[in-house]
């Protein structure tokens, strides 16, 4: 008897592996039918690694990733067996197509690259499990229609971009909901809490920062993006529960450079899926709401670069749960979600199939096009910008999109000036950054740098400005000829290496970009005491700006190592007497104390707002920063704070009397906030002495009269927008003698969201103030317009010994306004020193 169990363990030990090789349904893996639940990130991640290994000859399963929580991002490749066998030649030949790669000609009759992008937002939870569907059945063995597909398409799959906010709001919901789903969408299950499983760990929504890349989730995707560049990418979304489902053609407005191809096929494809979603008797709308404009979407950003780009919106959303009641009367399932999405995926790639040809010879043609003829009415993009810091962010960025640039030996020309909005004529300073529209990145590139963009609808779903020199603060031009581009790295000056021994009295540290304010930083990081001066001064010939950083070794001899490390481009000085302006001792030079700052978040607070905060401390600045929930701030909670930073929100202890109160005592006691968009205008509203400013034609009727108010209602969503400013570029003039203004000129470019505008404080300093005729690019709501003038959006109120700080925009916006956050910075550490 133990003989014989003997052997029958042996033999179903040897036939076991032959099992686990087996592909399995998501159903046989999971051990319940896609839809009864929702399935952990983790399981997802486990299907996908059982399909690898279960079919290896037509299917690769790689990494890019990892995300802030540490769950790991994947994207899987799937061809068929011949295909697969040429994976990298494939791959390599579609970079030959673009012109990216120019080792040998390409092969015009290479397969269809297609990326399927689901779950970027992690309460539109539904994509995700449809990715584990199309998978298998791409990989059935059984299936004829997808070997068929297979044989001129490879497929990309990313089957979840956002696995941390995914995981927060499944968590979430398996705790709150019961046995049975309650399609009530009243029931707690349907109504998820503060920040939302939309964003990833820092609060950003992904789906906002394709182009920028300020989140490690887009850093690792869109590299792995342009090592593939797809003819066809299709971003998988969820919105209301009422919702018909939308699919292409995009709403307009559509971006000029938009190719007549990039429309028709999305034409083509909609009514393909049409076909389907009228077979089934389902619901669906198309060319409404979801545009084709600002640049870092998941359509746009691939459309801008060669790819056919489109959005697919289900119903359903953080409010779907497992199951919703409509309006109609019918219940909302995930399965019913489920298999919309498969649907329509497996419709994209019917029709990439079937247009392989077209398909990759108009992705061809588009690049083709964009390096022989370049895109767009400028050729060449000088950036003649002297602060080095600013260039180097630059050059990172251009490195993260794939864009070429190099310098230029001209020294006069003439172009348009981007700070004056004239066609000027201009010297190049000794370092300077040109990019040619003669590049394959060339739309990208005209995009991006375009000084306004041309919108033929002004009813647009987000921004409607971003041009790069705004955005980074950049002396540019935009030159009409073409010019001899040199593709190399513009070299910068070598680090010194300063000897403690040569200067003993101390250090200057130069403070004219955000990267000096994150030295500023780690020196307080490392307990070094750092002053920085208020007035221009010169030593040893050489002249210094306000906001320079004095670093004395009196006191700091114990982090002299750190220092020295810490900011290698650190002048020694050994003296403290100055050849002009004030010596160090002066009242003019100010000790920075390190201040220890708390961040509202929680209810109340807008948690990209505050996203944007917590990120811009704990990724970029590396310094401390406490976070405390809106319903806990009261005067104990703010006993050892120096800072309150208030980001846009919507406070209730901003509503109530005595807490406004004793916020505001708190600051008089040395307390410095800031207030950020809603928050300053709430403040506002209080008698603090800080105003909104009232337009002059506010109590005034239109040219109409009587008959103002009698609008005709198919006009309504015009009639909105006329009090509408999406996202709007306005030039500040600057105060630059006051510190909150320290390392800029006298002009900086905000992002206006909002009509918000400061009447001028005459017990403050109206740092930032926008005069007559200020706007730059964008779109502006007509009664919006003459308003925007003539008042405050970055002030400075003291308050008793304390400060509060106002911004009326935000100046770290997304995290790629990289202008504004030294003026953050500034607010942090020097204001009120």
């Amino acid at each position: 008897m133990k003989k014989h169990f003997f052997v029958f363990c042996i033999t179903l030990l040897s036939v076991l592996p032959s099992f686990s090789q087996q592909l399995k349904s998501p159903d046989q893996f999971l051990g319940y039918q896609l839809g009864d639940k929702y399935t952990p990130h983790y399981k997802i991640v486990n299907y996908f690694q059982q399909a690898a290994e279960a079919m290896p000859k037509m299917m690769k399963l790689e990494q890019y990733g990892q995300t802030n929580e540490g769950r790991p991002l994947l994207l899987a490749i799937v061809a068929s067996e011949e295909n697969f066998s040429r994976l990298e030649e494939i791959r390599k030949n579609n970079l030959r197509l673009a012109g990216i790669l120019n080792d040998k000609p390409a092969d015009v009759t290479a397969p269809t690259i297609v990326w399927l992008s689901y779950n970027v937002h992690g309460n539109e939870t539904s994509s995700s499990e449809v990715a584990m569907k199309t998978l298998y059945t791409l990989l059935d063995p059984s299936n004829a229609q997808t070997k068929t597909w297979l044989k001129n398409t490879v497929v990309l799959i990313d089957p979840c971009l956002n696995p941390d906010g995914r995981e927060r709001y499944i968590n979430w919901f398996t705790q709150v909901s019961g046995k049975k789903a309650d399609p009530n969408t009243d029931a707690r299950e349907h109504s998820e809490p503060w920040p939302g499983g939309r964003t990833n760990h820092y609060n950003f929504d992904l789906n906002r920062d394709w182009a920028w890349q300020t989140q490690t989730e887009s850093q690792g995707r869109v590299k792995k993006y342009n090592e593939w560049m797809p003819q066809v990418h299709c971003d998988y979304h969820e919105q209301g529960v009422n919702s018909p489902y939308y699919f292409a053609p995009a709403a307009e407005p559509f971006h000029e450079v938009i190719t007549q191809w990039q429309r028709d096929f999305q034409l083509t494809i909609g009514k393909n899926h049409a076909k389907y979603f009228d077979s089934n008797g389902w619901l669906y709308f198309t060319k409404e709401i979801f545009d084709l404009f600002y640049p870092a979407y998941g359509d746009t950003y691939p459309i801008y670069n060669g790819a056919i780009g489109m959005t697919y919106e289900q119903a359903g959303g953080p409010a779907g749960g497992l199951a919703a009641l409509k309006n109609d009367g019918d219940t909302l399932t995930l399965k019913d979600r489920i298999a919309h999405h498969f649907t329509t995926g497996m419709s994209t790639l019917e029709m990439a199939s079937v247009y392989n040809t077209k398909l990759v010879s108009e992705f061809k043609k588009f690049f083709d096009d964009a390096k022989n003829n370049g895109i767009g009415e400028y050729k060449t993009y000088v950036i003649a910008e002297p602060n080095e810091d600013k260039l180097k962010a630059l050059q990172t960025f251009f490195d993260a999109n794939g864009i070429k640039y190099g310098t230029v030996n001209d020294k006069l020309l003439k172009g348009y000036n981007y700070f004056s909005g004239k066609e000027e004529a201009f010297t190049l300073p000794s370092y300077n950054i040109a990019v040619s529209a003669y590049q394959p990145k060339s739309t990208l590139v005209k995009v991006l740098f375009e000084p306004k963009s041309k919108l033929v609808d002004s009813v647009t779903y987000d921004i409607t400005a971003w041009s790069i020199p705004y955005v980074y603060g950049l002396q540019a031009y935009a030159v009409r000829e073409k010019l001899s581009v040199q593709q190399r790295t513009p070299h910068w000056r070598p680090a010194p290496s300063p000897s403690n021994e040569s200067y003993p009295y101390g250090y200057l540290i130069s403070y004219r970009s955000f990267e000096d304010a994150k030295i500023l930083a780690a020196l307080l990081n490392k307990q070094v005491k750092v002053r920085f001066a208020e007035k221009d001064f010169t030593y040893g010939g050489i002249a210094y700006s306000k906001g320079t950083l004095i670093v004395l070794k009196k006191g700091n001899e114990e982090h002299l190592k750190d220092i020295v490390e810490i900011a290698p481009y650190a002048v020694g000085v050994s003296s403290g007497f100055m050849e002009s302006g004030f010596d160090f001792g002066s009242e003019k030079v100010h000790f920075i104390k390190k201040p220890n700052v708390v961040l509202v978040t929680g209810k109340g607070a807008s948690s990209g707002a505050a996203g944007e905060v917590w990120h811009l401390f704990e990724q970029q600045l590396n310094y401390p920063v406490t976070l405390i929930n809106a319903d806990d701030i009261d005067a104990a909670a703010l006993k050892n704070t120096d800072v309150l930073i208030l980001p846009d929100g919507n406070y209730k202890f901003l509503k109530d009397k005595e807490s406004a109160a004793d916020i505001k005592a708190w600051a008089q006691q040395g307390g410095k906030i800031i207030a950020m968009e809603n928050a300053a205008a709430q403040i506002a509203k209080l008698d603090w002495g800080f105003k909104l400013k009232k337009s002059d034609e506010d109590d005034k009727k239109d040219d109409k009269g009587a008959y103002a108010d009698v609008k005709r209602y198919e006009n309504r969503e015009r009639e909105s927008i006329t009090d509408f400013i999406p996202g709007s570029i306005y030039r500040v003039t600057l105060d630059d003698s006051h510190p909150l203004a320290f390392g800029y000129n006298s002009n900086y470019f905000t992002l206006k969201q909002s009509g918000d505008l400061y009447e001028f404080m005459k017990d403050g300093w109206n740092v930032g103030v926008i005069k007559k005729d200020n706007q730059v690019a964008g779109f502006v709501g007509s009664k919006l317009k003459d308003k925007l003038k003539d008042g405050t959006v970055l002030g400075v109120q003291d308050m008793g010994r304390g400060t509060v700080v106002y911004f009326a925009d935000d100046p770290i916006f997304r995290s790629f306004w990289e202008n504004g956050k030294l003026l953050f910075a500034n607010a942090i550490f020097l204001v009120n020193q």
